[in-house]
């Protein structure tokens, strides 16, 4: 017997895969391979055993559709039989008679329909003389041959070389009916889809259940018929667990409790290990996939087991009760001399295991360094961190499939967003005060060139009139009060005409550190307030126009003495990198009020008392900044339940200026 060629078994629908990684951890044999972060079953290491399709409750998964083989099967031929699996009875439980299920498949076109099982009463039969020579590990499961023959072919001599039940009834048909009887298997499982090329096709329960939605096939319009022969006995409650020790007509404790039954994906693999390892020596091995064909991935979704279980046990009750047992032993009898053995083949395709070096690397790159790190959480899938480490090395997964380790990225890049996000906030303010000062410097520039002229008229009439009126006179202190004011209206308009950056920056090379270290030198300051200067700088040189950034200096620290009238400290820092030069005053003064940071930098606006500030100081610095090509920005909090007040000014000033 040759295994049927079926490739993609089972596939992945992409549009429905949630990268949830359940079909990871649930396949047995890992042939899930994640790529960009979809999952797709690896056909090359594929069991069938249909867990996938199980447990993915999105749909995501999809086994090949024989249907339309089926149907062009049944147009195409006279003489097509259909084979039932005995779980049949378990997936149609709303049918009130069994025989519906029978006439309904006769409806589609089957010339007959039997019952798998009598291959099953010909299999108990075989296993039950071989049981006498030798231990073996049950057969008639193909996802567990497929297992042994990928994984473990070093184990394969143990396995039973018995045909499966399916593979028995189509040899004894072909021999009743002719070797040209095109046969159709119909049953709970998908592996039996690649199992065998003696089946022309096989079906799962869920597509025969869809040929009769689209045949519009009910059973309240079929009558009800019998399974043609030949007719089984106790073969029929082989889909169940221990199965086949009841078809055998023996118990657990088979040959002195040497027969160990178990069912479901991990339960037969570590049993096998165990196997291996000589622990079950001398015993027999009944394993299934599934927990039972019962539970079946070709069965109906959200079956409960022990409902299924009984609705079998109900079925087999009531047709054994209505058994001929000597047509049966007849039947037995006539089929007794057909070949039910089988041979497997080495198809070793486990991979070769990578050295501890690249696992190290790997499990490094995912953050994990010391065995603490190793959660071995299992949510990507693997049941330890080493074993993802190994897969994303054979290029089955990818490190990103690690919770904790995605996780503390997402963290880490929420915090560079955080960063970047005030960044950019500080950006876009910074943007619309220039925008704002932009506009105030083009009317102040425009401002001050019109009152330039007639206040210089004023002051040199001022002066012609004082130098003819003699000095004690009543006029003469009038005079010079005008005189006076007007040189003060000169003054203002001087700033407003250095806020409009209408100066010329004269750069020279400058000592940032005497040079700021001067700036405090020359602050007058009361004795309770604390001058502090801070260096971090390698290449303290830099081209700027020292009277004018001594100004902007001196401004900054005259502010912040004023800030802090009940005493404090203001700290003057200077760093540099190969661009730039960075400055910054701090001061733990009363700060500024948020509802005046936009407004700081607006000629004329001032929150000094009346008579102590023009207004002109801040944006005469900000016209000398930006004369510099550099950028100035300011955080402030006047609110002591927010944290200590104060303000800070951070200027950054190219170290060559291109002016």
């Amino acid at each position: 017997m040759s295994h049927a060629k079926r490739e993609k078994l089972v596939y992945t629908v992409p549009d429905r895969c949630r990268v949830c990684y359940t079909c990871v951890r649930e396949c047995p044999v890992k042939a899930i391979k994640i790529i960009n972060g979809q999952a797709t079953v690896m056909s090359t290491r594929c069991i069938g055993c249909g867990s996938c399709l199980k447990v993915c409750s999105q749909g995501a998964k999809a086994v090949i559709n024989t249907k339309p083989e089926t149907i062009s099967l049944l147009e195409e031929n006279k003489n097509v039989i259909a084979c039932v699996a005995p779980s049949f009875a378990a997936e149609f439980t709303e049918l009130d008679d069994p025989g519906q299920f029978v006439g309904m498949l006769r409806e589609l076109g089957f010339s007959k329909v039997v019952e798998v099982s009598f291959g099953a009463d010909l299999v108990a039969l075989k296993y039950k003389e071989l049981s006498k020579e030798r231990t073996y590990i049950s057969s008639d499961c193909p996802a567990i041959v497929f297992y042994i023959e990928h994984y473990m072919p070093e184990i394969l001599d143990a396995l039973a070389p018995v045909v499966s039940p399916m593979v028995a009834i189509a040899r004894v048909l072909r021999e009743k009916y002719g070797k040209e009887t095109k046969i159709v298997f119909i049953g709970p499982c998908v592996a039996k889809k690649a199992e065998s090329d003696e089946i022309d096709v096989s079906l799962t329960f869920r597509e025969i259940r869809e040929i009769f939605d689209e045949m519009n096939i009910r059973p309240e319009n079929i009558q009800s018929m019998d399974f043609d022969p030949p007719y089984s006995g106790k073969g029929s409650i082989f889909p169940v667990t221990r199965g086949l020790l009841n078809t055998m007509g023996e118990h657990e404790d088979l040959f002195n409790n040497n027969v160990i039954v178990t069912a479901g994906t991990k339960n037969f693999i570590e049993v096998l290990r165990e196997y291996d390892e000589g622990i079950f020596k001398g015993k027999n091995l009944e394993l299934l996939s599934c927990e039972g064909c019962i539970m079946g991935p070709g069965m109906s979704p959200n079956g409960k087991l022990y409902m299924r279980r009984n609705a079998v046990s109900e079925y087999v009750n009531d047709k054994l009760k209505r058994l001929d047992e000597t047509e049966f032993n007849k039947q037995l009898e006539e089929f007794k001399h057909i070949d039910l053995s089988q041979s497997f083949q080495d198809l070793d395709r486990r991979t070769q295991k990578p050295s501890s070096a690249k696992i190290v690397d790997i499990l490094q790159a995912m953050g994990k360094f010391e065995p603490k790190d190793l959660l071995n959480c299992g949510a990507c899938g693997y049941e330890t961190c080493s074993s993802h480490a190994e897969a994303i090395i054979q290029g089955f997964a990818e490190i990103d499939m690690c919770l904790p380790h995605s996780i503390e990225r997402l963290h880490k890049s929420i915090d560079q967003l955080n960063v970047s996000n005030e960044k950019l906030s500080d950006a876009k303010q910074a943007l619309i005060q220039s925008e704002k000062l932009a506009n105030m410097g083009q009317l102040s520039a425009g401002i001050a060139h019109e009152l330039n002229n007639p206040l210089g008229v004023i002051t040199m009439y001022s002066n012609l009139l004082m130098e003819e009126i003699p000095s004690e006179s009543e006029n003469y202190k009038d005079l010079q009060l005008i005189v006076e004011q007007a040189e003060r209206c000169k003054k203002i308009v001087g700033g407003l005409l250095n806020f409009a950056r209408k100066n010329q920056v004269k750069s020279s090379e400058v000592n940032m550190v005497t040079f700021c270290k001067h700036s405090l030198d020359i602050t007058i300051h009361p004795e309770n307030i604390a001058l502090e200067f801070n260096s971090n700088i390698s290449d303290p040189n830099a081209y700027i126009d020292k009277d004018q950034m001594m100004q902007v200096l001196t401004n900054l620290l005259k502010n912040s003495v004023e800030a802090i009238p009940q005493g404090g400290k203001i700290q003057l820092s200077l760093n540099g990198d190969e661009h730039n030069i960075y400055i910054e005053v701090k001061d733990n003064g009363c700060g500024i009020a948020e509802e005046n940071m936009d407004k700081i930098f607006m000629p004329f606006f001032t929150t000094k008392g009346l008579g102590k500030g023009t207004g002109l100081g801040l944006p005469l610095i900000y016209g000398i900044i930006k004369m510099h090509k550099g950028d100035i920005s300011v955080k402030s909090n006047n609110n002591p339940e927010k944290g200590e007040t104060g303000t800070v000014f951070k200027l950054r000033i190219p170290r060559i200026n291109s002016n």
